[in-house]
């Protein structure tokens, strides 16, 4: 695997680039594979491929062809799974259920937006006799995708599937992180052989000069981009210039609202999973619980066993509850801000950290920290951590909870758990967030849209308004010629 270097996807070419690079395994820094860091050169190439695609194959205007490949995609998603989930859990460092879980989640994603190509209509009216008015639907372009390393299978999937269906070609852009599952999508886009040269194009690049190429060009009216709010401010001014379309999903701080009556035996086990899934480094991580104060002397007390009971360790370990992080950078980084909130006040309940000692010492392991807080504007309730730490907060009412969960610059999602009928409706139609699941988490489906309020994004992923990011809508008006009323002509 390692002699083996991951080239790049453009123009239905297999491109290398003019610097090689490593891939390591989070879970014991083991080089596992060579990789063509692309750049903007590369960019350059595979967006004159995307637009000369666009403009001269068939690929805007033939719905069946479009149907057709995304099937196709889907059906080799599918042929893929084992090498897909293999490589997640090696490169990504994902458990096994977690990667089986994101690589299941393509081709149904896949599917449904080809059903969409279909089932896609215009309006048409006659305004008045004679004049006739017609709304059409057409693709924007080039679509430009940028995607992040936390699960860069279905994150991936979930811009290009809506972009291909409205009938754009695309650029990809993919992290350094995963350049090793980079590769094997790339080994899909070659094996649909019915996809037109030019329509799909995919390049990984470590640094930001083809990612920024992509913003700037103005041979790409869309950007889909999954990651930071902090870059995604920084998107929108270079895109300004030319009036980019932006779809953005960015960061989030999901609070879980834990009611008095909320059912612990059902709740404990999301709430723990709601802080290690992928290490924590999920925009909708459980990172901030809000507990009524009647139930959380006894939420606390087993919530923290449950969290010291949490067994990190490494994917090729079938006992592990949760894989590293992605890298020794992103441990440090969390650390201090730990280190940093328990110096300004937050109480440790469970402190978890850095494994030092053994053989994991030398992978990227962080076990989860729950620290108590009673000061809603610490950096540790308001930032976005990207690890596996949550905060735990006292309410009294729910008029509390509301103002708690809502005093914050993001609103990716949320979480409510109580028995009562009305409450939890009640209560999520005050919260300030695109998703709010009721009793539950982290439950996201392809027919119903995905996205956040304030900080944490623009547009919306998954469902039908998934596909308004790339597409324009035309009024087509028509006057026919002069209609004279039948009963008025002569016998």
């Amino acid at each position: 695997m390692k002699n083996r270097i991951a080239l790049n996807w453009i123009n239905n070419k297999w491109v290398d680039s003019h610097n090689h690079k490593k891939s390591f395994d989070p879970a014991s820094g083991q080089e596992i594979g060579t990789y063509a860091d692309g750049g903007k050169r590369e960019a350059i190439a595979a967006i004159a491929a995307a637009k000369n695609a666009f403009t001269n194959s068939e690929w805007k205007s033939d719905r069946q062809l479009r149907y057709k490949v995304l099937n196709q995609l889907a059906d080799q998603f599918e042929l893929y799974k084992d090498r897909l989930v293999q490589m997640l859990m090696l490169e990504n460092g994902k458990v096994k259920s977690e990667a089986e879980f994101e690589v299941g989640l393509a081709a149904p994603k896949l599917r449904f937006y080809a059903a969409t190509v279909l089932t896609d209509y215009g309006r048409a009216l006659e305004t008045k006799p004679g004049s006739f008015s017609m709304v059409l639907t057409e693709p924007i372009g080039v679509a430009g995708i940028i995607a992040p390393w936390n699960s860069p299978v279905i994150l991936m999937v979930r811009s290009l599937a809506p972009a291909l269906a409205a009938g754009c070609t695309v650029v990809i852009k993919m992290p350094s992180q995963t350049a090793q599952v980079n590769e094997l999508i790339s080994r899909i886009f070659e094996s649909v052989k019915d996809v037109p040269a030019g329509v799909l194009n995919l390049f990984t690049e470590s640094g930001n000069e083809g990612a920024a190429f992509l913003v700037e060009s103005t041979d790409v009216p869309a950007i889909s981009y999954t990651g930071s709010s902090r870059t995604g401010q920084l998107l929108m001014r270079n895109g300004a210039a030319q009036l980019k379309r932006f779809n953005f999903e960015l960061g989030g701080k999901t609070p879980i609202i834990i009611f008095d009556d909320a059912d612990l035996d059902r709740a404990l086990p999301v709430l723990e999973k709601a802080i290690t899934v992928f290490a924590g480094q999920f925009c909708m991580t459980g990172s901030r619980f809000l507990v009524q104060k009647g139930i959380a002397g006894n939420l606390k007390k087993r919530l923290v066993h449950r969290l010291q009971n949490v067994k990190v360790g490494p994917a090729s370990d079938p006992a592990s509850d949760m894989g590293p992080m992605i890298d020794h950078a992103n441990v440090e980084r969390v650390d201090k801000l730990v280190e940093d909130a328990i110096r300004a006040g937050a109480k440790v309940l469970a402190r978890g950290g850095k494994l030092t000692s053994g053989d994991l010492a030398k992978g990227a392991f962080y076990a989860p920290v729950l620290l108590e807080v009673t000061d809603n504007s610490m950096n540790i309730v308001q930032d976005e951590t990207f690890g596996p730490v949550a905060t735990l907060q006292l309410f009294d009412t729910a008029e509390d909870a509301i103002a708690l969960a809502n005093d914050n610059d993001y609103g990716l999602a949320a979480s409510v758990w109580s028995q009562d009928v009305d409450l939890p409706l009640q209560v999520a139609r005050e919260l300030q967030a695109g998703t709010v699941w009721i009793n539950n988490w982290a439950q996201v489906t392809d027919e119903f849209e995905e996205g956040g309020y304030k900080f944490s994004g623009i547009g919306r992923l998954n469902g039908l308004a998934a596909i308004q990011a790339f597409i324009e809508y035309k009024h087509v008006f028509h006057q026919a010629g002069t209609v004279s009323d039948p009963r008025n002509s002569q016998k």
